[in-house]
């Protein structure tokens, strides 16, 4: 598999958890319009902050990434590999946090606000 290859795989896999909304600020319109239609209650307001802020863009992971892609191109082979697999591990250490957030968020939801939200969260195939 190539480094490219490899790069758009985590990246879509750290997309998927967000379920669209990832890297998004705590106002944006889907964010809000998730809320709204959660109807959730002022119980489940902590968790819903919780995992609003797991979405939020990290600029440091940002910077490393926009670091990691200008230094592939005078990389060897191997070391770009090696990137990619460093790179991926942080994706996937993302991942399992926001997929924590998620989860300690998505216990507190009733069982229409479950189907709620896997229905509003679901990604469009493609």
């Amino acid at each position: 598999m190539d480094t490219a290859r490899l790069l758009s795989i985590s990246g879509f896999l750290v997309f998927l958890l967000g379920a669209g909304v990832a890297a998004q600020t705590p106002f944006s319109p889907q964010l809000q319009r998730l809320h709204d239609v959660l109807n959730l209650r002022v119980d489940q307001d902590g968790g819903w902050q919780t995992y609003v802020r797991s979405t939020a863009a990290d600029p440091e992971e940002a910077a490393r990434r926009r670091d990691a892609s200008q230094r592939m191109a005078n990389l060897s082979a191997p070391d770009r590999v090696d990137l990619s697999i460093q790179m991926m591990k942080a994706d996937l250490a993302s991942l399992e946090r926001r997929g924590a957030a998620l989860k300690i968020f998505y216990a507190s939801l009733t069982p229409e606000q479950k189907a709620t939200f896997d229905r509003e969260t679901i990604r469009p195939p493609q």
